[in-house]
């Protein structure tokens, strides 16, 4: 059995769950989450409990078990919680400023780079170099962090770019190390 799938998910006060067939929806505090599952994916609300459970051993009962219970106790903590993705910029005259509900980013290019919010996500600026990036639904905030990342990488010579934060990068030595080597 998996030992993730198996796991209950606890709910948190202000939180509402309903099931119908195999669309769930979370409504809580902070918005409201729907999602359609896999129609062998049992899921069922007991002693204020989300538990899943499968048929069956097949492969893709097992596969989807730990997924699904996975999925929906993001839900729940994403309607109590949030979810919250950093951003930062190095590099000398690497900025970001928010416009609007857009943000402005300044990053070597000859002209600033305009990105605009997902539908769910809010983009905030801390300081001149961190970007803040927030929203109910995990999958729509890591892909909106990845949208920003992609627009200046860092670099592998000298680690300028846009990076996560706490993501550390490995720089390559280069030629001048190349040559002390031999």
């Amino acid at each position: 059995m998996s030992r993730v799938g198996k796991a209950p998910i606890p709910m948190p006060p202000g939180v509402v769950v309903a099931i119908k067939e195999n669309g769930v929806t979370v409504s809580g505090p902070k918005g409201e989450l729907q999602r359609r599952f896999h129609h062998d994916m049992s899921i069922a609300l007991q002693d204020n409990n989300l538990i899943v459970s499968r048929p069956g051993d097949d492969k893709l009962h097992r596969s989807l078990h730990g997924l699904t219970r996975t999925l929906l106790a993001n839900m729940v903590e994403g309607v109590s919680k949030g979810f919250e993705r950093y951003l930062e910029l190095v590099g000398v005259g690497y900025r970001a400023e928010k416009t609007g509900d857009k943000l402005k980013i300044y990053c070597g290019y000859s002209h600033p780079v305009e990105v605009a919010p997902l539908p769910g996500v809010s983009l905030d600026v801390e300081g001149a170099n961190r970007i803040k990036v927030s929203g109910i639904d995990k999958e729509v905030v890591g892909q909106m962090a990845a949208y920003i990342r992609a627009v200046r990488p860092p670099d592998k010579y000298k680690g300028k770019g846009i990076r996560y934060s706490g993501e550390t990068v490995r720089l390559k030595p280069g030629k001048a190390g190349k040559a002390i080597g031999k």
